[in-house]
Formats: structure tokens, C-alpha cells, sequence
């Protein structure tokens, strides 16, 4: 006898908006500054300076896929795309950390906003990537109701608070620790 593990749909379709609200979020920084996330790229050295304008771009456009496939496409690859991404982000950070560059700007939150690298970011990124994971898990065939609405709403909202809290708290530790 086999058992299948299912998911509940309302915590599917809060992680779907969760994530997909964080990758629009990190895909707005992008666009709002492309040179600036390119010469991020360049700083990690992972590719030769001439691809970095065309990896930028990449990643940008992926991020807006994964935000949009995200809320519209429940059916889709995103989640799985959202782990990779999610583990190539980790992957250049993991390199460079190994390097022992950790001044290095992780390109997180945009040209205004510096946050360093570290191995908090790995365990950031972990958890989103355990949540995109999550998505891949068959739904349990309930139906969602009113009350798992606000209930969703209720945590996208605490989500993105925390997300944006533990963001910047990674950021500013660094001038903390030195004081």
C-alpha cells in the first residue's frame, strides 16, 4: 500500500503569492537599475565580463516568468525553475564565500541598498527554495474557501514583513558587528 503525501491548496496558493511576490520584488530592483545588477554580476566573477550584461537580462526576465508563471500557471515548471534559480543564487554566493569574499554585494536588494554575502543568505534562500519545493507536492483536492483567503492574505503579508525585515537585517549587521 502506497500513501501519497498531499498538500493543503491553501497553503500552496499562499506560498505561489509569497514567492511569486518576492521574485517581482527582486526583479523590480533589477529593472530599476540594470547596470548597476550587471556589474553585481561581474563582481562575482563566475562569468566572463562580456556575458554579464546578457546574464543580467536573463535573470531579470527569468524572475518576472517565475513571478507571473507563479500566480497563473499553478500546473506549471515554476517551482521547480524557482529551486534552480533559487540554488544558482546560492551557488555564486557558496563560491565566492569559499573564496572568502565576503565584502562582496550580494546584488539582493538593489544598487541603493548593500547587503554583503553570507551564510545567512544561503539559509534564506534555502527556505524559499523549500517552498517552491513545496508547490511540486499534489494538492489535496479540498476546496478553498473564504476564510483560507484571509488566512492566505494574513501570510503573504507577515511573509513579505519578514522577508523585508530579515533582508535588512542582513544588511545593516555588517556595521553593527564592527561597532
Amino acid at each position: 500500500m502506497t500513501s501519497q503525501i498531499f498538500a493543503d491548496p491553501a497553503v500552496q496558493l499562499a506560498l505561489r503569492v509569497a514567492l511569486a511576490t518576492m521574485f517581482a520584488g527582486a526583479a523590480a530592483h533589477k529593472a530599476a537599475a540594470p547596470r548597476a545588477f550587471a556589474a553585481t554580476l561581474r563582481n562575482y566573477r563566475l562569468l566572463p565580463d562580456p556575458l554579464c550584461g546578457a546574464a543580467a537580462f536573463a535573470l531579470l526576465t527569468t524572475e518576472i516568468s517565475l513571478a507571473a508563471a507563479l500566480l497563473v500557471a499553478p500546473g506549471s515548471a515554476a517551482p521547480l525553475a524557482a529551486v534552480v534559480l533559487l540554488a544558482l543564487y546560492s551557488g555564486a554566493v557558496a563560491v565566492n564565500l569559499a573564496r572568502r569574499r565576503r565584502d562582496l554585494d550580494c546584488g539582493c536588494l538593489g544598487p541603493r541598498h548593500r547587503q554583503p554575502i553570507s551564510g545567512w543568505l544561503l539559509a534564506r534562500n534555502g527556505v524559499a527554495a523549500a517552498a517552491a519545493a513545496t508547490l511540486m507536492l499534489p494538492a489535496n483536492p479540498r476546496p478553498v474557501g473564504p476564510i483560507d483567503a484571509a488566512a492566505i492574505a494574513a501570510f503573504v503579508a507577515v511573509a513579505a514583513v519578514l522577508w523585508l525585515a530579515a533582508n535588512n537585517l542582513l544588511a545593516t549587521w555588517p556595521r553593527f558587528a564592527k561597532s
